[in-house]
């Protein structure tokens, strides 16, 4: 399993705004390690490619707690629907998606097992600009 550093080495250059990132996300010092690493966490998720998701969730084992994984996690699942979602309902060339009601389950974002402000950072990670 590749260590963040080990994984950030790999990064090539046509991504080398990822990898900057990536530095700056580990070098920051204003964020706590739960915050920081479920930034990591999450995004990892978002990418879906496995070797990320075991790297970061690999070192994210070592200063969170298991109920904080498991919200960084829903927070990428939550984030993920609605993403897919709202995408589809805006590009529907049918207007009547745009009048009904979603209907998504959403229940841990009222008790996601973390701070709400932590949960809510990573959700806001993932959400489109």
């Amino acid at each position: 399993m590749l260590s963040i550093e080990q994984l950030n080495e790999k990064i090539p250059d046509f991504a080398k705004d990822v990898r900057l990132n990536l530095t700056s996300l580990m070098a920051d010092e204003t964020l706590s390690p739960q915050r920081q690493y479920g930034l990591l966490l999450a995004s990892a998720i978002a990418t879906r490619n496995a070797d990320v998701i075991a790297a970061m969730e690999s070192a994210a084992v070592a200063v969170m707690t298991p109920v904080a994984i498991e919200a960084a996690k829903s927070a990428a699942a939550v984030m993920a629907m609605n993403n897919v979602y709202y995408r589809f309902v805006h590009l529907a060339s049918n207007p009547e998606y745009k009048t009904m009601p979603p209907r998504l389950r959403m229940n841990v974002i009222g008790s996601p097992g973390v701070d709400k402000s932590d949960f809510e950072l990573w959700c806001h990670l993932l959400s489109p600009p």
